[in-house]
């Protein structure tokens, strides 16, 4: 049976799950520190079961979700058979104050994010779109500082009949099983026993809203909701994986011929590169002292001096393929005093600047 008949006629909306984003609005911005400052949006998202929470993005997650909508469903894509018109993105901003181009950018995110949860359902469904609405561990242990832009919950809303003219979201083809996100199909029927539990018939497409345990799923079918055994069923998509914004730098201080291991908390991807001068002044205040230096060893094994952004770039590439440790960045760090030269063999009087030497 082809999936729009497994949808029994009706609309794609209706069988959203609740979890399912469908309005947000920026009520502030807020300044973090990663390698260096840095300002995300506080966003209220609003749900289909009228669920309210906050999340924060930088727009560098605007900017790659919507690069990878543009590959999917852009107007030229060649990797999906459907395709639509995308909101534009403001574009980025080089120079200027971060607190203004962050506050200058919030009228136009606003208009992006309405206008990218008004298009078609299967496109609410793409789990880079689930991903990015959704609240993260990280998110729901934020305090937001202020919310200077957040609409009172007393405004009233203007209503709209749904004979309005306009672009109608359910003409859209429907979603085939490859663009569905969060999904599984039953495989058998189940028929439950409480009310915790979830009936369906075999063919059915179940959402996933969490993984209870290895042998249960919760998710919902229809109108209704509950947990079901996940030996029943086939997951067509996994649960969507947040990322980690706070990850960590491990360091080996090593002094008095004595090295101990301290990791320093950053709010950035593993995947980023550091400039040279943000790094060192993290790990200063992470030590609490300026009479450092950093280093890293190579493939033999040297201690290597950074002093450099091409010093960084250079330890990075060096292990961009090794698999990474879960909040640790894949690079470690080796923190020495300023002026020990002894770590790397050498003589007092060797040019601090010796970035190729050989170790103890």
């Amino acid at each position: 049976m082809s999936i729009p008949r497994q949808l029994r006629g009706e609309s794609d909306f209706d069988q959203l799950p609740d979890d399912v984003a469908v309005s947000a609005n920026i009520a502030d911005t807020e300044e973090k520190r990663g390698f260096s400052s840095y300002y995300v949006f506080v966003i209220e998202v609003k749900t289909k079961g009228g669920g309210r929470y906050m999340i924060f993005r930088r727009y560098r997650q605007f900017y790659n979700l919507h690069s990878k909508l543009e590959e999917r469903y852009g107007a030229g894509s060649k990797n999906s058979r459907f395709t639509c018109t995308l909101p534009v993105l403001p574009g980025k901003v080089y120079v200027g104050a971060k607190r203004e181009i962050a506050d200058s950018r919030i009228p136009a995110l606003n208009i992006y994010m309405k206008k990218l949860l008004s298009l078609p359902s299967w496109v609410l469904l793409d789990e880079d779109v689930r991903l990015f609405f959704y609240q993260s561990d990280f998110d729901s242990e934020q305090i937001p500082q202020g919310l200077r832009r957040l609409r009172p919950r007393t405004r009233r809303v203007k209503s709209i009949s749904p004979q309005a003219p306009g672009f109608d979201r359910m003409a859209a083809p429907r979603a085939e099983v490859g663009t569905l996100s969060r999904c599984t199909k039953a495989l058998f029927d189940f028929t439950g026993s409480t009310k915790l539990e979830l009936s369906f018939r075999k063919g059915d497409l179940i959402y996933l809203l969490s993984k209870v345990n290895k042998d249960w799923f919760e998710g919902t079918v229809g109108d209704a909701t509950g947990i079901f055994p996940s030996a029943f069923v086939d997951v067509i998509k996994e649960l969507p994986q947040g990322e980690d914004t706070v990850n960590w730098v491990r360091c080996y201080y090593h002094e008095d011929n004595v090295s101990t291991v301290r990791d320093i908390s950053v709010e950035e991807d593993l995947k980023s590169t550091p400039l040279f001068q943000d790094l060192m002044e993290l790990i200063r205040r992470g030590f609490g002292r300026d009479d450092i230096a950093l280093n890293y060893r190579d493939a033999e094994g040297d201690l290597i001096r950074l002093l450099t952004n091409e010093d960084v770039a250079l330890m990075v590439s060096q292990v961009n393929s090794s698999p990474f440790e879960k909040n640790i960045f894949p690079w470690r760090l080796h923190v020495t005093q300023q002026d020990d030269y002894s770590v790397y063999n050498s003589t007092a009087e060797s040019d601090a600047s010796t970035q190729a030497v050989t170790g103890p």
